[in-house]
């Protein structure tokens, strides 16, 4: 049974400093693209970050040279480190992945790259006060 479960989430300050972690397991962690996305209040789906098996990573202007995506083959964990955090990156985050050989993908934006994936964890909410 894939699982995908965020954590790390909480109430900051801007500039602040946050990171977020997506537990895993079902799944080979190792072959599998895998990504970070989030939705505000009333608004749509964004991509935020995403990481290929190779390590090569993608990320949202918006969030480019603040926040680094990474991740532990050892222990089958995600991260998003989030810096220098702004009022405007307050959301829900959710981790997600693109599981080989299963279907039902939906697909993000992250600026001109399109990270599908077919699963997703239950989010973790990240508030940011100015």
């Amino acid at each position: 049974q894939v699982q995908l479960v965020e954590s790390g989430g909480g109430s900051v300050q801007a500039g602040g400093s946050l990171r977020l972690s997506c537990a895993t397991s079902g799944y080979t962690f190792t072959t599998t693209w895998m990504g970070w996305f989030r939705q505000g209040p009333g608004k749509e789906r964004e991509g935020v970050a995403v990481i290929d098996p190779r390590g090569t990573t993608w990320y949202a202007e918006s969030v480019e040279g603040r926040f680094t995506i990474s991740q532990d083959s050892g222990v089958n964990t995600l991260y998003l480190q989030m810096n220098s955090l702004k009022p405007e990156d307050t959301a829900m985050y959710y981790c997600a992945a693109d599981i080989p050989h299963r279907t039902g993908r939906r697909a993000v934006r992250i600026g001109t790259f399109s990270f599908n994936y077919n699963y997703w964890g239950q989010g973790t909410q990240v508030t940011v006060s100015s």
